[in-house]
Order: structure tokens, then C-alpha cells, then sequence
């Protein structure tokens, strides 16, 4: 992706350990830094940023004036020490998405959003309750999706280090190493300690794959979405063309375990589902909307069931919501994830890098994504077990009626068609 814009907003997933999800229009490229900022003049910019742009007036109830006269106090002698600094003061507003980057952390955001990846292919996120560092998901067909990490899986360890007061970015250091070398992680689920030696590795990332589908609904269109990256609505587009050519009566669009990605992106794909409608609304802290409307060029107009689960989030949860709330699609599953803020990452006088939450997302009817997300218009349960064997050690089932969520959405199909063949007979 070219960065070239004055700013860069991102939300539409948590912290990826291959990529940093962002979704907006871009980030200002100041390439090298023109000069660079005394620690406490890096430390102010920080501070006035967040003082003019966080979603919360109150700040969550920190005196932020305190903070400023608090950190300014002191004495610096070296960038790592403002640094420090920044990632305590940071704290204080006990939200995991606004966070500090060092150059390195955030060059490598800037690299990542290309889509070429070095990692294990895993999103994380710190939970606001417990301050636990949890998988949103594993990105389909990378080393942590293939040795079995989860959705909602709790991280205690990486390589020994316990994760306990530990925040993202730190989290991403130890997580990253070269291509071919080995990550250790400790990991919490339902219970249960697990143990993955996971070896790195570069990933290269096609967001959309697409097939026809013999059902008893008829031939379907099957599209399963796994990243909001910068050539998805690409892929998008390509792949609903090559399917109406095909003559496909409906669409399956599979969200399931998709941890977002970039806004626009989920903007430009809901307007291919759609004709008209709010897609989605965000709001800041005076309550000013900025909406995204569709503008009347929706590439079809056929039946369309969105399959989504745990591991959708964000842009997942933008698009599952903008379809819903528009009576465009059944939404087929189980809840998925709640993350609903929307950060602006700013490039900071040295090199380092902000990300401060700015504004939460609404879909069209209202409803606020954060912590909640999307509840299914029919709730089809899998366990997690169930959910392993299916994308794991059974793939060949998955997309087929020994799919549950799969076959429930070629069932609504089905119907719908049944229900549009005594419409047409009776006219």
C-alpha cells in the first residue's frame, strides 16, 4: 500500500503479530525526521495529541493536566527514557489501543500494511478488563493458524517471559524474529494450559478465495473473506464478477476467524453487497458523526447469508453490521469479537509513532460494536474442538454440509429461493 496521506486511522482490528490492521486513508510519510525531538518535547507532542483527539473528554477520569506536569517534571537524558515515560503515561488511560511505537515498531506498522508479512499470523489484542493479551484470531494458513491457536486463546508466555503487565507492543517484540526461527507460546484456553513451538514465517497473504457450490439450494457462490488488506476489495470485486458469470442464485460470504483490517476496505466491499443504506457511522467525543453511505453500485443484488464467529472483528464487524441493519444478508454463527474503536496513528517529530483511539463505530441502526459486536440473525454454535477438526484436521469438510454454519446458510438459501420461485409463480 502507498502511504501518502496526512494520517493514518486505524481500528478495524486490534495489533496483528505479522501486521497492524489500519483502515483508513492512509499515513503522512515524513521519511526521515527532519530533526530530532528533545525527549520532553516528544513527550509534550505525545501528550497534546491525546489531549486533543481522544474519544473520552474526561480521559477515563485521569487528571491529564497532573500527567502533563507530572512527566515534564523530570529529567531525561535519552530518547529510551521518554520513552518509557510515554508508555506510563499512556497507561494511566487504561486503553489497550492507544499506544506508543518506537521507530522500529513503527516502521514495521508502516511495512506491514503492504499485506507481506514476517510472523506467525496471529491478531492480538489486550482485554480492557483483565489486561490479558488475547488472540482475536489466526490469519487463515499461517503457522499459528496451522498449529492450532484459537480465537480467544489467553497468551501467558512468550519463550518463558511471563505476559502479566505486558502490553501489545512488547508483546509483538518477543513474538517477531526472522523468517525459519522459533516462537514458544504459553497459552490459556478454557482452563487449560497449552503449550505451541511455532516457527516464523513470511506470509503472504491472498485475502479472497471464491468457488460454486453444488447445493440443494442450487448453485451458490461461495466467497470466503480472510483479511481486509489493501487488494481485498480487489479480490472482491474479481471474484463476484467471476461468480455472476457463472449464474450463481445466491452468495455465502464466510467471515469466520477474519480479525478486520483496513476501513476503507470493508467500505468499498460493503458497497459491492449494497445499493444504498449508512454502512457505517463513527462518532468522537462531541458526538460528531462521520458517516459512509453506499452509493448505488452494488455489483448484485442476488440472496447473500454472511457466516461469521468469535474470530470476526472489526472491519468484520463493520461489514456483517452494515449488511444486517440494511436487511441485505442473514447473518449465520455465533457473536463475534467487539472491537469497535477507531484509532489515528500519527508519526511522531523522531521517527516513533502514535496510535490513539479517537472515535468508537456504530452501525447503521446504532448499535455500538465495542465489547459486544454482532449477534447473529440465527446463532449456529460450534464448540472449539468442533471448530479445530473443521478448519484443521477435516478441511476438506469446511464449505461443504458437513459444515453446520455452512449448511445452515445453504438451508436459509434455500428457502429464500423457494419463497422468490412462489412470489414469481404467483405474479
Amino acid at each position: 500500500m502507498v502511504i501518502t496521506k496526512s494520517r493514518l486511522v486505524l481500528g478495524a482490528t486490534a495489533v496483528t503479530l505479522s501486521t497492524i490492521a489500519v483502515t483508513s486513508l492512509g499515513i503522512h510519510s515524513r521519511g526521515q525526521a527532519l530533526f530530532k525531538a528533545s525527549p520532553k518535547e516528544l513527550i509534550d507532542e505525545v501528550w497534546q495529541i491525546v489531549y486533543r483527539q481522544y474519544v473520552d473528554g474526561t480521559f477515563n477520569q485521569v487528571d491529564w493536566q497532573a500527567v502533563r506536569k507530572e512527566y515534564l517534571s523530570k529529567s531525561y537524558t535519552n530518547q529510551e527514557e521518554a520513552y518509557k515515560s510515554i508508555r506510563e503515561m499512556l497507561k494511566k488511560l487504561e486503553d489497550p489501543y492507544t499506544r506508543f511505537m518506537n521507530p522500529e515498531e513503527f516502521k514495521n506498522m508502516q511495512v506491514d500494511t503492504s499485506g507481506e508479512l514476517t510472523g506467525i499470523g496471529i491478531t492480538i489484542s489486550q482485554d480492557e478488563k483483565t489486561k490479558q493479551l488475547v488472540v482475536i484470531a489466526p490469519i487463515e494458513d499461517t503457522p499459528a493458524f496451522k498449529m492450532g491457536v484459537i480465537a480467544k486463546d489467553v497468551i501467558l508466555e512468550i519463550d518463558g517471559k511471563s505476559t502479566e503487565g505486558m502490553d501489545t507492543n512488547q508483546a509483538v517484540s518477543l513474538i517477531r524474529g526472522e523468517a525459519g526461527t522459533k516462537v514458544r507460546l504459553k497459552i490459556l484456553r478454557n482452563g487449560q494450559k497449552k503449550q505451541f513451538d511455532i516457527t516464523r514465517a513470511r506470509i503472504e497473504i491472498h485475502p479472497v478465495k471464491c468457488s460454486e457450490k453444488q447445493t440443494p439450494a442450487g448453485n451458490l457462490g461461495y466467497i470466503r473473506l480472510n483479511q481486509f488488506s489493501a487488494n481485498a476489495a480487489k479480490e472482491m470485486k474479481d471474484a463476484i464478477s467471476k461468480l455472476e458469470t457463472k449464474n450463481v442464485s445466491g452468495y455465502i460470504l464466510d467471515l469466520r476467524g477474519n480479525p478486520g483490517g483496513l476501513l476503507f476496505s470493508s467500505v468499498d466491499i460493503a458497497r459491492m453487497w449494497l445499493d444504498k443504506g449508512t454502512i457505517v457511522s463513527t462518532i468522537d467525543r462531541q458526538g460528531e458523526q462521520e458517516r459512509e453511505i453506499a452509493k448505488g453500485r452494488a455489483l448484485t443484488t442476488k440472496p447473500l447469508v454472511v457466516l461469521v464467529d468469535k474470530g470476526s472483528a472489526s472491519a468484520s464487524e463493520i461489514l456483517s453490521g452494515a449488511l444486517q441493519d440494511n436487511k441485505r444478508a442473514t447473518i449465520v454463527g455465533t457473536q463475534t469479537f467487539g472491537k469497535g474503536l477507531v484509532q489515528s496513528v500519527r508519526p511522531l517529530e523522531d521517527g516513533s509513532g502514535l496510535a490513539v483511539t479517537i472515535a468508537k463505530y456504530h452501525t447503521p441502526s446504532g448499535k455500538d460494536i465495542n465489547k459486544h459486536g454482532i449477534d447473529p440473525d440465527v446463532k449456529v454454535d460450534l464448540t472449539d474442538a468442533q471448530r479445530q477438526d473443521l478448519w484443521l484436521k477435516e478441511r476438506d469438510k469446511l464449505a461443504t454440509l458437513e459444515d453446520p454454519q455452512f449448511a445452515k446458510a445453504v438451508e436459509i438459501l434455500g428457502k429464500q429461493a423457494a419463497k422468490n420461485s412462489k412470489t414469481t409463480n404467483k405474479n
